[in-house]
C-alpha cells in the first residue's frame, strides 16, 4: 500500500498540469505496449491497446475486442485549479519588486496559496523550421511565493477578509529585476499556456500513517487508480476505454473537455476501422456503462454541520457513489445498484454521498459525457478533504480501491436481455 502511494506521489509530482498529466498518462500506456494514435491519420485497427491525445491535455486509450458486443468507459479529468499566467506576465512593482500577473482557473481556495513554493509549468507554442510545435514547460525549482500581509499591518486578516485575485494573489518572482523571460527561452514563442503550481510533494500522515497529503489529488488520485485498473485489468466480452479530460475545472465546454466530441469521435471511429455499422453501435452502446470518476466530499472533523446526515463518505471507506435528485451526477437506481454489485466482486467497500439539501451540488464529467452518448452512467469518487486547495487531504487505502474497482469493471460485461433486466457477465 506504501508503495502505491509513492507511485501516486511520483504522478502526481511530475503532472503540475493537464499537459504533464497527459504526458505521464501517455507514457505509462507506452510501457505498457499501448501504441499511440493521431487524429489527423487514418486509423488501421487490429487487436491491442490504442490512444490517443487532444491538445496535449486530454487523452482516451482503448483496447480492441473484435467481437466485444460494448463498451465499458471510465471518464476522470486531468485539470486542477490553478492560476494562470496572463499573455504578459511579468509585472513591476514598488521599486525593487517584479510580480507575476495571473488569473484564475477553476475555483481554488485562495488562501491556501500563500507562503507555499510554487513554480511554472505547461506548454509553449513555438515556430520552428518544421512549422509551429508545442512543448512542455516545467520549471523544477522553487521559483515564486504568494506572500501573505503581515497580520500588523491588516488586523482584519482573521476575520473573513476578501482575497482580491487582481492584487492579492499575484506571485512574487524575483527582486532583482529579472522577468519571466529571463527563465524561460521565449526566442521564437508564439504564445503559451502556463500556470503556477504548487511544488509541495505528497506524503503520508495520521496516527498510522492512514492518510495522505498532497497537491492535486482531484482528480489525479482518479486517473492514476483508473489508469492502473485498466492497464492491469484482464480482457472481457466489452471493450475498455480509459479517458482522462481536461478543462472540468471551468465546465469542461473546450474541444478537449469531457463536453466535447472527443469520447464521441473516438468511438465512431473504432466502429469505422472495424466496420461496425451504425445499427451496430447502437446495440454496443444500449450494452456499456460509463462511470465518471472524480472525488468527493469527505465529512469535516470541524465542520459535520456542513453535510447531510447519513449520506457522507468517509476517507478510507471506499468507493463513493454520488447522487443527485437534479441529476448533477449521473448515478440513478440502476447504475448506482450496477456500481454496488461490482464493488462487491471487486471486494472493494462503497458509501453513498449526497449535499445538504439547501446546498448547491457540484458539477462534473459524467452527466455532461452523456449528453453526447446515451451510455447508463454512474458518478464515483475517493473521499477528500479540502477539495480546491493548493494541499488536499484524503484516505492511504482509497486509491488502491479505486484500482480493484476499476480493474474489476473492466472485467465485466453489461447485457440487456429481453426481459428487460441487466446482467453482468465476469
Amino acid at each position: 500500500m506504501t508503495n502505491q502511494n509513492q507511485d501516486l506521489f511520483t504522478f502526481i509530482e511530475k503532472s503540475p498540469t493537464a499537459f504533464h498529466a497527459a504526458a505521464n498518462i501517455a507514457a505509462r500506456l507506452s510501457s505498457a505496449g499501448f501504441t499511440q494514435l493521431y487524429e489527423e491519420e487514418e486509423w488501421h485497427l487490429k487487436e491491442g491497446g490504442f490512444f490517443v491525445l487532444r491538445n496535449d491535455a486530454s487523452i482516451i486509450a482503448f483496447r480492441i475486442n473484435s467481437s466485444a458486443q460494448g463498451f465499458n468507459v471510465i471518464a476522470s479529468h486531468t485539470d486542477s485549479p490553478a492560476f494562470k499566467l496572463k499573455t504578459n506576465p511579468s509585472l513591476s512593482s514598488g521599486s525593487v519588486y517584479t510580480k507575476l500577473n495571473t488569473e484564475k482557473y477553476g475555483g481554488m481556495i485562495y488562501s491556501s496559496w500563500f507562503d507555499r513554493p510554487l513554480s511554472i509549468a505547461g506548454r509553449i507554442i513555438k515556430e520552428t523550421p518544421e512549422g509551429i510545435q508545442s512543448e512542455l514547460i516545467h520549471i523544477d525549482q522553487n521559483l515564486c511565493m504568494i506572500p501573505n500581509v503581515a497580520i500588523h499591518m491588516q488586523r482584519e486578516q482573521n476575520d473573513n477578509k476578501k482575497v482580491n485575485p487582481q492584487i492579492d494573489t499575484l506571485p512574487l518572482l524575483s527582486i532583482t529585476g529579472k522577468q519571466l523571460d529571463d527563465i524561460i527561452d521565449m526566442k521564437n514563442v508564439l504564445s503559451a499556456d502556463l500556470y503556477v503550481y504548487n511544488r509541495d510533494k505528497g506524503f503520508l500522515f495520521g496516527a498510522d500513517q492512514e492518510l495522505i497529503g498532497a497537491p492535486r489529488l482531484d482528480d489525479l488520485q482518479c486517473v492514476f487508480g483508473t489508469l492502473q485498473g485498466f492497464i492491469d485489468a484482464a480482457p472481457s466480452a466489452s471493450m475498455p476505454l480509459f479517458c482522462a479530460f481536461d478543462s472540468e475545472e471551468i465546465g469542461s465546454a473546450t474541444r478537449q473537455g469531457a463536453d466535447s466530441t472527443f469520447l464521441t469521435d473516438v468511438l465512431k471511429r473504432i466502429c469505422l476501422s472495424m466496420k461496425i455499422s451504425e445499427e451496430q453501435a447502437l446495440r454496443m452502446y444500449a450494452n456499456s456503462f460509463i462511470l465518471s470518476a472524480d472525488n468527493a466530499h469527505a465529512i469535516h472533523p470541524n465542520h459535520p454541520e456542513l453535510h447531510d446526515k447519513g449520506n457522507y463518505p468517509v476517507m478510507n471507506g471506499g468507493i463513493v457513489i454520488k447522487h443527485n435528485a437534479a441529476m448533477n451526477y449521473t448515478s440513478d437506481s440502476l447504475s448506482s445498484a450496477i456500481v454496488q454489485k461490482i464493488c462487491s466482486l471487486a471486494g472493494v467497500p462503497y458509501q453513498h454521498f449526497s449535499f445538504r439539501s439547501d446546498q448547491r451540488s457540484s458539477h462534473t464529467l459524467g452527466p455532461l459525457a452523456v449528453t453526447h452518448l446515451s451510455i447508463p452512467a454512474a458518478d464515483i469518487g475517493l473521499a477528500q478533504l479540502a477539495m480546491h486547495s493548493a494541499l488536499e487531504t484524503a484516505g492511504a487505502l482509497d486509491t488502491a480501491y479505486l484500482a480493484q474497482l476499476a480493474k474489476q469493471f473492466y472485467n465485466v460485461s453489461f447485457r440487456v436481455v429481453k426481459d428487460k433486466s441487466l446482467h453482468i457477465q465476469c
